[in-house]
């Protein structure tokens, strides 16, 4: 199978990553004005921009697994392409984090028992069973992702893709079990690899149904109706009631939450291309964000701290469009001086199972 580029694609993780700034932006908002306080609440589902990343992954994922299951290359490529993809700017970012910005701000460096969680993808352990540990929060979505990326490519190469929705439907359920029992303890749902892990299998249900030739508007519109039934009910109760205090959310949430971004995700790559949603996906903004929507999920919680600490003008609306500016000028500078630079190699580890040797300009090689 031919690996088709969707650009509307790159529109959808723009706005993962804008959901989740929106979310971090008023999480600790506190303000006596009404309007205020109904951009807070909404906020809330900025924090399901997450998922949505994760159906977006498990999507792409798995659909490259998919097509080159066969190629000698299978593993050493993948494995290769995604470092070179996830690693240089996640270890970067840790550096600034724990040797940088203790620098700066003369402060401490943290004590190595309390971020090594972070230099190896563990930190959903200690966030969930609440052992010691410091580090920047919102990496623990890197972490799941990463666990995903070591087995899953195992699962796809060792069973036939006809069994893959038995497999998919077994991760579903693991995880759905063990919320239950992690509910049932008091331990946190939210940051552990195998309770959030079911939202990745979903997005590779899509692949899936690519493959199959099954991914087509007249076999979608039979669930469309589910997804009215299911947005609605969840967003008045989530909105109005949270999910926090009451453990039947804990336990379904992610189901309710992924299942929609799923007919999301169905509903976009089905959708006209010259209808209006893949127009505005398509669009330079949307396109240009998605290209540097790792970074602005990076960076965001330091550039808001940032700009509140230096350049906070006391204005909600001027807060708001100087911290995202700020971030897009710093994930900016990352993609094009820094991140590209790794994501160019990845030419030399196609799928065929040949790595292409590096010729380096001399240019290049002086830098």
């Amino acid at each position: 199978m031919k690996i088709s580029y969707f650009k509307e694609l790159d529109g959808v993780r723009a706005i993962a990553a804008l959901m989740v700034m929106f979310f971090h932006f008023f999480q600790t908002m506190n303000s006596s004005d009404s309007f205020v306080r109904l951009l807070t609440r909404i906020a809330i589902f900025g924090q399901t921009g997450v998922s949505l990343f994760f159906v977006l992954s498990g999507f792409l994922i798995t659909r490259i697994l998919l097509s080159t299951r066969r190629n000698p290359g299978y593993f050493s490529s993948f494995y290769i392409r995604r470092s070179l993809r996830i690693f240089p700017l996640y270890y970067f970012f840790l550096v600034i984090y724990y040797l940088v910005i203790p620098f700066f701000t003369q402060t401490e460096i943290v004590l190595w028992g309390q971020q090594f969680w972070y230099w190896f993808y563990l930190q959903g352990f200690p966030m969930t069973f609440h052992w010691s540990h410091v580090g920047p929060d919102h990496f623990w979505s890197l972490a799941v992702e990463e666990h995903f990326y070591l087995f899953w490519p195992l699962l796809v190469f060792y069973s036939h893709p006809k069994k893959l929705p038995y497999v998919i439907a077994a991760i579903v359920g693991i995880a759905l079990i063990l919320r239950i029992v992690f509910v049932q303890h008091s331990f946190e749902t939210f940051y552990f690899t195998l309770t959030r892990m079911d939202e990745l299998a979903l997005g590779a249900l899509v692949a899936v149904f690519e493959i199959r030739n099954k991914l087509l508007p007249s076999y979608f519109r039979k669930y469309f109706f589910l997804f009215v039934l299911l947005i609605f009910p969840l967003c008045f109760v989530w909105l109005w009631n949270g999910s926090s205090a009451n453990p039947v959310l804990q336990v379904l949430k992610y189901n309710f939450i992924s299942l929609i971004y799923f007919l999301v995700l169905c509903f976009v790559l089905t959708s006209g291309e010259n209808g209006l949603i893949k127009r505005v996906l398509r669009s330079q903004s949307l396109n240009f964000l998605g290209r540097i929507s790792y970074g602005l999920y990076v960076y965001h919680p330091l550039c808001f701290f940032v700009f509140a600490s230096s350049f906070s003008q006391g204005n909600i609306g001027l807060d708001f469009l100087g911290s995202f500016a700020l971030t897009v000028l710093i994930s900016t500078a990352s993609y094009y001086f820094f991140e590209r630079r790794f994501l160019a190699m990845k030419r030399y580890f196609d799928y065929d199972g040949k790595i292409k040797p590096v010729i380096l300009s001399s240019q290049t090689q002086e830098r």
